[in-house]
């Protein structure tokens, strides 16, 4: 059954997985002169040709560039939406929640910081309107907190995050801290509800591994930053434990520098998954890509008709967004080839794909 219903759209991923950029390809874009090179680079390859035909000179910052490499994702999404059908399409409904949070955080981040001009999600209209309820275009375009609010209004996410306590004074950290708790307690909860037992399984690892990673990041900033005591951690973390223990989980929340954080970090299901990020200059954002890297890649392997395969392409085309804006960046900044590959392929180290 998992063939038959699998078989079309497992095809349309084969066939835009084949125009992912590949790593010979960043090492050819890292070497390259300046940034309008790198663009013209971009615009021979197929995933991009059409998005970066028309890009001139005046528009080469980074934001711009930023926009068009997400215009590229949600594009993917749509031929694969196209190509799902009505079990399929209830997983990628609910993947596009997370698009949906990426674009407020944004919108967000700006409100806080008092900027709006890097911030124009016109050329995202069409998509918003056939997948959003939430009009994305308007919330890009207000400046005060309460007309934010105020566009959300009706929504889970203005529920959220108008529950907040009013003092101490609402941070940009505690907002987006909201966002991603709902976000993440609405997919463990219905991960169930989308898929049979075989996927639930696969759906249950990638969520639950997120998860705890989230939490693992969020008691690493609050001591490093915020010096919060373990009962104000506590009250921050998603109330899930997939492979964290609950005795480790009270152990890092409770350590009293970072560097207490980390040995104990290094004892558990993920010190051991993945300890070339936990070295000598511990990187929790490596971290989280090797391990979600290998589940991803992993389960598309072993699970080929299945829901494992739309999961980890739309993952990977983000991961592929990542690494051309930091390759893209570096040329910007004047590094060198080999200083730009080092960042860009730095959270692959150790990752045993």
């Amino acid at each position: 059954m998992s063939l038959l219903s699998y078989s079309g759209v497992s095809t349309k991923v084969r066939a835009m997985k084949s125009h992912l950029i590949s790593d010979r390809q960043l090492r050819e874009m890292a070497a390259l002169e300046d940034v309008r090179s790198a663009a013209d680079y971009l615009k021979n390859q197929p995933a991009y040709a059409d998005i970066f035909s028309d890009l001139d000179d005046t528009r080469l910052h980074r934001s711009y560039i930023e926009q068009l490499l997400i215009l590229s994702t949600y594009r993917d999404y749509t031929k694969l939406y196209r190509f799902s059908n009505l079990a399929q399409r209830r997983f990628l409904d609910l993947y596009f929640n997370h698009y949906e949070i990426m674009i407020i955080k944004r919108c967000l981040r700006n409100v806080m910081s008092h900027t709006h001009a890097d911030l124009d999600l016109s050329v995202f209209r069409d998509f918003f309107e056939r997948h959003s309820r939430i009009d994305l275009i308007r919330l890009s375009q207000v400046e005060t907190m309460p007309d934010f609010l105020s566009v959300l209004e009706g929504s889970v996410y203005a529920t959220a995050l108008n529950s907040l306590p009013e003092n101490p004074p609402t941070t940009l950290f505690d907002y987006e801290m909201r966002l991603d708790l709902l976000y993440f307690k609405t997919l463990w909860k219905m991960e169930h509800k989308i898929s049979n037992k075989k996927e639930h399984k696969i759906l249950k690892q990638s969520f639950g591994c997120q998860l705890d990673l989230l939490n693992i990041q969020w008691i690493y900033r609050s001591i490093k930053y915020y010096s919060l005591s373990a009962a104000d951690i506590y009250a921050l973390l998603i109330p899930v434990n997939y492979k964290l223990k609950t005795n480790e989980v009270q152990h890092m929340a409770e350590a009293a520098t970072p560097e207490d954080f980390f040995a104990i970090l290094r004892g558990t299901y993920y010190g051991s998954l993945s300890p070339a990020a936990l070295e000598e200059k511990p990187d929790l954002d490596a971290l989280h890509e090797q391990v979600m890297n290998r589940i991803y890649a992993g389960n598309s392997r072993k699970h080929p008709y299945s829901i494992a395969v739309l999961a980890a392409y739309l993952y990977f085309k983000e991961v592929e967004q990542q690494k051309i804006i930091t390759t893209i960046e570096g040329i910007r900044y004047g590094l060198g080839a080999s200083e730009i590959i080092s960042l860009v392929m730095k959270s692959e180290r150790g990752a045993d794909l």
